[in-house]
């Protein structure tokens, strides 16, 4: 709560939890368990900041946000904590656990080392938006039924639904960003903005809000020191309460409350808007759940854009027969998706081709619900799927093989964006950094770099907005970037290198010479040295073998390029890497005449460029 995420308010109440490293018995001459002297020391401890004595008293103190709530044990061991969250843990306690913060004792890295996991999921987990959404239906709920309208804090447009719009967001992609791993909530907004997932205007009305809410909860307290986010209804607290906000009168105040409470509750509902979960309405839901007449589906699906209404139905078919193997909630997630999904696949060029892309990407992710969630939870998303699928077998196969790319298509801003390479390059080298000795990491991280720029260029092609010449241009820019970053670390992580910079150089050939790169083009490469130390042939043959080994190793994301290498002088027989003037005498008295037409193409990539 507001203590973990150290914003307390005047007059709050102190979520606890209390947790021990390991069960055992003290040593003295009566021994005591540890969850026996722990639970004692724990209600010893509430006693003393709970308890009400004639000079008042402390905090308040709230533990039901233990495992299992007020029937739970007071004081768990760091085992038992660790089998709760993985059996028994909510959704709710996810996002109380995003505040919590250590107080006392110690080993706090293996406490929040057991939580972290639970809280922030290793794969982006866009189900987070349901079980949020979920959380403030029950408040708005409560809200009504206890004529709460007026409460700042659980009321519309007030400070939990500017939590919920960041803690979202950090519940979703927490896990691959370690950025967002915060506990106040205007950190959060600033990391969220960094992380391009939120825009700087948006950042700046929900932080303007939020000083203004927890200003004005502040100083309700301070009326009578009671925990309350209220607006009072009394003539006499309402003019004091103006006055403690600098305004002349409480109209003025409301009139600006009023003017933030709108602007949260419109970024609340653009976050949170739900998707359309009731799909009896739509005109396919009976199709696809093979519930409609023979007659009737075949109108549909014909009027759909359909013209082999029976393959339809077997594609349709197997998929939930695969589904019925998956837990119930993935099921209604699919559901949910098909009937949207056969609507727009239905308007594409080949539709049936497109719906079989479809159907395999869905029962490869199918296991994953947090895809299925995303695209269910994204409309927009879903139809930019599609046209990729209907325009490319490969992206088919990359999104199947690949499928954290979906992420990719949530924003139309970045997914159209033009690449601004020395802003890429950037970014992958910091990525790089944040990963020193990890060299599976490090390769994974290429990999995904190259995936999701080529990506965010087909996505680009598909819409028109590239030319063949723009397209070939970004393509050989992206090579040109990972194989400069390749060398670097190559360089780096060679034992056997005897200076800082290596006086090396990668010379493309073929397409990449020529900028003229497709989407799975090979590179067409050759080594140069010009390096006069006696071991010089020998430490640069082992980095052109590392470099070769980068970019060709499968990985669980992949490889990174096909590498040709016979454009090399003498061929596949010749030497991996030559010095310039090995190069210069092969060129001016071997050389074919084919090898003089390749080099026409040929033109420097990355390393030394004085070579």
């Amino acid at each position: 709560g507001k203590l973990g995420g150290g914003e307390l308010n005047f007059s709050s109440d102190i979520d606890l939890i209390f947790a021990y490293p390991e069960a055992g018995e003290s040593d003295g001459g009566r021994p005591l368990a540890a969850e026996t002297g722990f639970l004692r020391q724990g209600q010893r401890l509430i006693q003393l900041l709970d308890e009400v004595t004639h000079e008042g008293f402390c905090h308040r103190v709230d533990m039901r946000l233990r495992p299992f709530g007020t029937s739970g044990r007071l004081a768990l061991s760091f085992a038992a904590m660790e089998d709760y969250y993985q059996r028994e843990g909510r959704d709710w306690e996810r996002y109380a656990w995003i505040k919590a913060r250590p107080l006392t004792g110690s080993r706090h890295d293996e406490l929040m080392a057991i939580v972290r996991p639970f809280v922030f999921r290793k794969y982006l987990d866009f189900g987070a938006f349901a079980a949020i959404r979920d959380l403030h239906v029950q408040i708005r709920r409560e809200v009504a039924r206890r004529e709460m309208a007026d409460n700042i804090k659980l009321g519309p447009g007030g400070i939990r639904e500017i939590e919920f719009t960041a803690q979202v967001i950090q519940l979703i992609r927490g896990g691959k960003i370690a950025a967002l791993q915060q506990r106040p909530t205007l950190t959060v907004l600033g990391e969220l903005v960094n992380s391009g997932l939120m825009t700087a205007d948006a950042r700046q009305e929900l932080a303007a809000a939020y000083d203004f809410l927890r200003r004005l909860e502040h100083r309700l307290q301070y009326l009578d020191d009671a925990q309350t986010q209220q607006l009072p209804d009394d003539a006499e607290s309402q003019a004091m309460l103006a006055e403690a906000m600098d305004f002349p009168d409480y109209a003025a105040l409301i009139a600006v409350l009023d003017r933030h409470r709108h602007k949260v509750t419109r970024h609340f509902e653009q976050m949170f808007a739900a998707p359309q979960t009731d799909q009896m309405s739509h005109p396919l839901t009976a199709v696809c759940g093979g519930t409609a007449d023979a007659a009737a589906t075949r109108a549909l699906l014909e009027n759909a854009g359909y013209d082999d209404p029976q393959r339809v139905l077997a594609t349709l078919d197997a998929l939930r027969q695969h589904a019925a193997r998956l837990a119930e909630s993935t099921q209604l997630l699919l559901n949910t998706l098909l009937p949207p999904a056969l609507e727009v696949i239905g308007s594409q060029p080949d539709p049936m081709a497109t719906l079989e892309r479809f159907a395999a990407l869905v029962q490869s992710i199918a296991r994953r619900s947090t895809y299925l969630a995303l695209l269910a939870e994204y409309p927009a998303a879903l139809r930019q799927l599609v046209r990729l699928l209907a325009a490319s077998p490969w992206a088919a196969q990359v999104l199947t093989q690949q499928p954290q790319l979906l992420d990719e298509l949530i924003s139309p801003q970045s997914l159209m964006s033009v690449p601004d390479w020395a802003q890429l390059a950037a970014q992958l080298r910091d990525e790089l950094d944040a990963r020193p000795g990890d060299t599976e990491a490090q390769l994974d991280a290429l990999r995904r770099f190259k995936q999701v720029q080529t990506l965010r260029l087909l996505a680009q092609d598909v819409a028109g907005r590239l030319t063949l010449e723009a397209l070939s241009d970004h393509l050989s820019n992206l090579a040109d970037t990972l194989l400069g970053e390749t060398l670097a670390r190559c360089w780096a992580g060679l034992k056997t290198r005897h200076r800082d910079t290596p006086r090396f150089a990668v010379v493309g050939y073929g397409k990449l010479g020529g900028r003229e790169l497709g989407y799975a083009s090979d590179l067409d490469l050759v080594f140069l040295y010009d390096d006069a130390d006696e071991r010089a042939q020998e430490i640069y043959a082992r980095l052109t073998q590392r470099i070769n080994t980068w970019l060709g190793t499968h990985t669980p994301a992949g490889i990174l390029y096909e590498t040709d290498l016979r454009l090399r002088p003498d061929g596949a027989a010749g030497l991996l890497v030559s010095s310039v003037e090995a190069f210069r005498n092969y060129q001016l008295h071997h050389a074919w005449t084919w090898e003089h037409q390749a080099l026409t193409r040929a033109r420097f990539v990355c390393g030394d460029a004085a070579i």
